[in-house]
């Protein structure tokens, strides 16, 4: 199994040049965009994106053997690379194809059913490859030359990156095959973004009543709570993670932006700056926790929530919310596990805070309890225990794991009868650590 992974390197002195460079290939994918829409008929009978690249440089480019052509690329493109203008063809081919789909799809539906009809495909954001060769040379470690679009013409500029940049590569990705960098910027600044194709052995496949789970709660204000389970609901281990510090620095300089917005700022753009420098670290050191958690239960798959973070943020804590990092800590961690063969899944996040582990349905939290002071960190039972509110969600989340995979692994039948037997089973929004424990016991009745 391959995985990639990828590093920005900054480079510094250089501003307007790239700028236009991005431009120029910009130009050059709409330029193909126009002509293979032109040419779609053609296109679409051909067998692969080979053939069709081959066919776009044969009526736009002009050589020898074809001296004239209808649309003649280097006149409009002077000194274009051709590494540059191949990748150009083959993003427009993508977009066009996937418009071509698109409005094949629109026009089966029936006028009733039909809302917008889908727009042209343009160039967008897109970033040029740098290749080797071509448009990029390595002079020693510290210096690179690339090509670019300067002075009216196609010419050859000298980058230096940082010795942080370089040592950090040289540490982390030495054993990795170096993709083609990509020129991009973000904000202000440009960087070339090398891609690092890593070789790792198949994830295996282990019956699940044989696996090791690592339930992950991720918090707001507690980095994470994981919890080692086992198929019959055994719990092995817990560990948890706070970062007080972090979470101050955090708070304070989100406090910083709420004083500024009082007085009248509307940008801010440093301080958020500052503020997201503060939760990508709080986010790297909480996927470097799960995975050495994992590693030392010897976990086979990682589970997480299914959150939903998308849309627009209300109420107190908004802001905080902004910043919180779970998708970027969920795909760090899925792209970590999978080096160390270990799975990610994801499972309905629905109540696993709300109702109890242990079947007595659903906690008090906040000012619902008197016991808990106000507290969201802690819960009440029903029975009256006060108990860590995360733990407990991370008992059920390994729970509704457990529970989708052993049902999915029966025969249909005798799923079924489970299910009729533990009708808990049937909404997975509210399964929790008892309904698992009870599954387990009907299977081994069973047998």
């Amino acid at each position: 199994m391959r995985t990639y992974s990828c590093y920005k390197v900054q480079i510094h002195g250089f501003n307007k040049v790239f700028q236009d460079t991005a431009k120029v290939y910009r130009e050059a994918v709409d330029w193909y965009i126009s002509l293979s829409l032109k040419e779609w008929d053609a296109l679409i009978l051909m067998n692969g994106s080979k053939q069709q690249l081959t066919y776009l440089e044969t009526i736009s480019i002009p050589t020898k053997k074809h001296p004239s052509v209808s649309n003649n690329f280097s006149k409009a493109f002077y000194k274009f690379p051709s590494y540059l203008r191949r990748a150009a063809i083959n993003e427009a081919i993508g977009k066009v194809s996937s418009y071509m789909s698109n409005l094949a799809a629109w026009n089966s539906l029936s006028p009733v059913e039909r809302k917008g009809m889908p727009s042209l495909p343009k160039a967008g954001y897109v970033y040029p490859a740098m290749y080797r060769g071509n448009c990029y040379v390595r002079i020693d470690d510290y210096t690179a030359r690339i090509k670019v679009f300067i002075r009216n013409t196609w010419d050859w500029v000298t980058v230096t990156f940082r010795k942080s940049d370089v040592d950090y590569i040289t540490r982390h990705c030495t054993g990795r095959k170096e993709c083609v960098p990509t020129l991009r910027r973000r904000k202000k600044t440009w960087y070339l973004d090398f891609s690092f194709e890593e070789n790792v052995e198949s994830l295996p496949k282990t019956e699940v009543f044989h696996t090791t789970v690592l339930a992950v709660d991720l918090g707001i204000h507690s980095a994470c709570t994981c919890c080692a389970m086992l198929s019959d609901g055994t719990v092995i281990g817990r560990r948890f993670m706070r970062l007080p510090q972090e979470n101050d620095c955090l708070n304070r300089r989100t406090n910083r932006i709420r004083r500024a917005q009082c007085h009248g700022a509307r940008g801010c753009s440093r301080l958020w700056d500052l503020a997201r420098n503060a939760a990508d670290d709080i986010a790297a050191k909480t996927a470097a926790f799960i995975i050495e958690t994992a590693v030392l239960y010897n976990a086979d798959v990682i589970v997480f929530e299914h959150l939903g973070v998308g849309g627009k943020k209300r109420g107190s804590r908004k802001m905080r919310l902004h910043l919180w990092k779970a998708r970027c800590v969920q795909e760090m961690v899925k792209g970590k596990a999978h080096r160390s063969g270990i799975r990610i899944s994801r499972v309905n996040a629905w109540n696993t805070s709300r109702l109890a582990y242990d079947g007595s349905g659903p906690v008090k939290r906040g000012r619902e309890s008197e016991k808990t002071g106000g507290s969201y960190s802690v819960c009440e039972f029903t029975s009256g225990k006060i108990y860590n509110c995360d733990l407990n969600a991370s008992y059920n989340i390994g729970a509704r794991y457990y529970i989708r995979e052993i049902i999915k692994s029966l025969p249909v039948k005798e799923g079924q009868r489970m299910q009729a037997k533990v009708p808990a089973c049937v909404k997975r929004s509210t399964c929790t650590l008892s309904t698992l424990i009870s599954l387990n016991a009907e299977l081994y009745a069973a047998v």
